[in-house]
């Protein structure tokens, strides 16, 4: 199936326990020490805090997470939007791409163009519960038209370019 290709609408949200799950599974995050950096091509870069990100307005979106040939989960993601965060930075006009960093040095860099179009966010809930550790907590890219592997797991920084 290619994420692209499926209209999710009439699908059922899977139960949370019932998703599939692939790559790193077991970064324990301390919520102390955890920061979001948003760096690069900004006049503002920012460091928040878990609490900080909660504070921001949320968006909750139905996107389909597919892992080819192992599951494909329905879910209902809650987060916060990165064009939201971006306006916080004060990007530069000229950036055209954001990095989307993880545990593991694990990325993905997206086209600036890409986030207004598509469902494209960082959660920190699923199915109205807190993100568990498995499946990316504190914040995961939710990357609609993207296979999971995209999907980058425990989030810590966007490099703007």
């Amino acid at each position: 199936m290619n994420p692209a290709e499926i209209d999710n609408r009439n699908l059922e949200i899977d139960p949370l326990n019932q998703f599939g799950t692939m790559g790193p599974t077991d970064l324990d995050i301390d919520l102390k020490s955890y920061r979001l950096k948003i760096t690069g091509a900004v006049k503002r870069p920012l460091s928040l805090s878990y609490d900080q990100i909660l504070k921001y307005p949320s968006l909750t979106e139905v996107v389909l997470l597919i892992c080819p040939g192992f599951f494909a989960n329905n879910g209902r993601w809650t987060g916060v939007s990165l064009r939201f965060l971006l306006q916080e930075a004060q990007v530069n006009k000229e950036v055209k791409y954001l990095d989307i960093r993880g545990a593991y040095e694990k990325g993905l860099r997206i086209p600036l163009k890409d986030i207004d179009g598509k469902r494209i966010f960082l959660a920190y809930r699923v199915n109205g519960e807190t993100l568990p550790q498995k499946h990316g907590f504190p914040l995961r890219l939710v990357y609609e038209d993207a296979y999971g592997y995209d999907w980058v797991k425990y989030v810590d920084e966007i490099v703007v370019s």
